[in-house]
């Protein structure tokens, strides 16, 4: 074919090497520059060990010790003995579903967790519900925390300055927001030491705690048998079941984040069913101690409710003036605990974009949510769980509890989905596995932990912000409803319309030649090998016939999330682009005309295309650039929103290269 294609996409325009614009240097400050997509090891340094996933992760998880034993214990009311029994049930739960998703992990080593478990064992239309669910959950994961983080930061400051509460939660959000945009690894690594910090202090206030009230240990547990018995009394053994059982149920934001771990698999370092199993065991047996230790710490030291401040604070302000520790160690504790809420919002950053990015790729939202930015983040995905969290925020006003009844609703949706979804794995191979009963048995009772708690929280509060959740996520699924309709429609459309292009007979067996740079050159700018492709080429011949004598063909393979799983992914996507390029050649060839490839890889299609039109225009001095675009009859706001606008944005950046750019229409009705 003449040519050697620009596999690397490595030549650049001559002026390169002029000063960026402001805008652009400002926005590399702040993001961090471009990341080196030919750099093999870019995988490797993105991916996460066990401790730093443990850290980005599994802080959602052990974050929400902060409110759930809190919300647990304050349902109980006047029978906080019921405590002692709470927290073994809390702890077994925490275990249960530890276990449930460590099978996941298993069985789904490339991530996805709940929407691609329940896509894959109970179809497309329910992993569509469980991905909807989960994004509306990961909002919520960056607004509980950082409303969580607000009432603990501010429970040691005067109450006058609350005033200001609410002012910072919206600056944390946009702080995270911006260090996200530069990437997973740089903000964990960053937020590390709070994490550590967190762990060593409420690690010292739970067993200290639990130590020095452990000469009083007797009578607290006779004082709670003899509450026990009065409760009976007064209210049943039937109303204590249904009372404990309610705490129980609005203390199910203490098991949330435990799912992050099967969701950001994509992040982990290999093996990564190993990686993700082991920071399973981390997450679990820190959330259970700390959420149990502190339910029971709440009874031992008799904490109760002040106005401005977390039951957490209480107490550990009442463990200082037992223990010298200080009023010091009440600000570090809490402000450990303030910090490490921040990082938990990490998970909603974390992972909402992944889920937003594997719901793009299979048509459930706007494909755009699956680029990649120039930093290899779901930058799209990240902008918005930003903003929705925001929303949120104002619309609670940071009233954590709430925010957590609204939280938990759907983190039990997808609980239970996920949990149904292995049981009818294991039911379906039964026939080949003796052991299924063994395996099925802890999903089964995942599943009806989590199904309970799912039912009890929305009839005890759908009127106090469950209907939001419920309301909220119902949108969300229609709008993915007709999102699909919309990109299905259009695909069959375009398929119909250039069926009968695919295969073009050749009407020359004999061999064009090279392309020769002098003569008049017709580029052809494509994605993969189809139908609109060759609609544009065959339009040239239509419009100029006789007028080119060479053409050459342009693709950029764009990493997106998608492709981006792993260290071979480049020269796979590498592949899969030339080979493509190869079937255009191939096809106007046979037509009788030289034809050439050339080809670049990057992350933005507009950026990397405008880039290999000018190198080219250089090679072909006269040359005249061609795309192919879908147009509507009826043009909708919502168009340009589902189907990329590249044609003519890559147009007007020609024009202020004096190049010329013909774009190919492909009418849709």
């Amino acid at each position: 074919m003449g040519n050697t294609p620009d596999i690397d996409g490595s030549s650049r325009k001559s002026n390169e090497q002029e000063k960026p614009p402001f805008a652009e240097r400002l926005r590399h400050l702040l993001f961090g520059p471009p990341r080196d997509l030919s750099d093999r090891r870019i995988f490797h340094h993105l991916s996460l060990i066990s401790f730093l996933a443990w850290v980005g992760l599994g802080a959602d998880g052990l974050s929400s010790s902060a409110y759930g034993p809190e919300e647990a214990f304050r349902t109980l009311g006047q029978h906080t003995y019921l405590a002692i029994g709470l927290a073994a049930v809390m702890a077994t739960t925490v275990f249960v579903i530890a276990v449930a998703y460590s099978r996941v992990i298993e069985h789904f080593p490339h991530g996805g967790g709940g929407y691609v478990v329940a896509t894959k064992l109970l179809g497309q239309r329910a992993g569509m519900v469980s991905g909807s669910a989960l994004l509306v959950d990961y909002i919520l994961t960056i607004t509980i925390s950082i409303a969580a983080s607000g009432d603990a930061l501010f429970s040691f400051l005067p109450l006058s300055w609350h005033v200001w509460k609410l002012p910072a939660e919206v600056f944390f959000i946009v702080f995270l927001s911006t260090l996200n945009i530069r990437g997973v690894k740089e903000s964990i690594l960053v937020l590390t030491p709070v994490f550590v910090l967190f762990v060593i202090t409420h690690a010292v206030l739970i067993t200290a705690g639990l130590l020095v009230k452990a000469p009083a240990l007797p009578a607290t547990l006779g004082a709670a048998a003899h509450g026990f018995s009065g409760g009976v009394t007064t209210v049943g053994l039937g109303g204590l079941f249904v009372l404990f059982l309610h705490a129980y149920s609005l203390g199910g934001g203490t098991y949330t984040g435990i799912e992050a771990v099967s969701n950001g698999l994509t992040i982990m370092r290999e093996p990564r069913v190993e990686t993700g199993k082991r920071t399973m065991i981390y997450m679990a047996s820190s959330l259970a101690f700390t959420a149990s230790g502190l339910l029971f710490c709440y009874l031992l030291w008799n904490v109760t409710a002040v106005e401005g401040k977390t039951l957490n604070a209480v107490l550990v302000e009442r463990f200082v003036t037992v223990v010298p520790l200080g009023w010091p160690f009440v600000i570090v504790t809490l402000v450990s605990e303030g910090a490490l809420l921040v990082v938990a919002a990490q998970a909603g950053f974390v992972d909402g974009p992944r889920v937003l990015a594997n719901m793009a790729i299979d048509s459930w939202v706007p494909r755009r949510f699956a680029t990649l930015s120039d930093r290899l983040t779901v930058q799209n995905g990240v902008i918005l769980m930003g903003m929705a969290s925001l929303g949120a925020l104002l619309y609670t006003k940071g009233d954590v509890r709430h925010i957590v009844v609204m939280y938990s609703i759907n983190v039990f949706l997808t609980f239970s989905m996920t949990e149904m979804s292995m049981c009818r794995l294991y039911f379906g191979e039964r026939k080949h596995r003796p052991d299924w009963i063994k395996k099925i048995s802890i999903h089964v009772l995942g599943l009806s932990m989590c199904f309970t708690i799912l039912l009890i929280t929305v009839y005890e509060k759908f009127l106090e912000g469950g209907w939001v959740t419920l309301a909220v996520t119902g949108v969300v699924i229609m709008l993915c409803f007709w999102i699909r309709r919309h990109y299905s429609a259009a695909n069959a459309k375009l398929s119909s319309l250039y069926a009968s292009l695919i295969d073009i007979p050749r009407v020359s067996k004999v061999s064009p030649g090279s392309v020769d740079p002098t003569k008049p050159t017709a580029a052809v700018l494509v994605g993969g090998y189809s139908g609109l492709g060759i609609h544009t080429t065959l339009a040239i011949f239509r419009m100029f016939p006789g007028q080119f004598k060479n053409l050459v063909f342009l693709s950029v393979g764009v990493i997106d999330s998608g492709a981006f799983k792993g260290e071979d992914t480049l020269d796979q996507l590498k592949s899969q682009t030339e080979g493509g390029l190869k079937k255009y050649v191939e096809l106007v060839e046979g037509q009788g005309i030289p034809g050439a490839y050339r080809m670049a890889i990057g992350t933005d299609v507009v950026d990397e295309l405008e880039r290999l039109c000018m190198d080219v225009a250089k090679e072909f001095p006269h040359i005249m650039f061609f795309t192919g675009q879908l147009v509507f009859q009826r043009e909708r706001w919502y168009q340009p929103i589902l189907h990329n606008q590249t044609a003519f944005a890559l147009q007007k950046r020609l024009q202020l290269w004096e190049q010329t750019m013909v774009i190919v229409p492909a009418r849709m009705q």
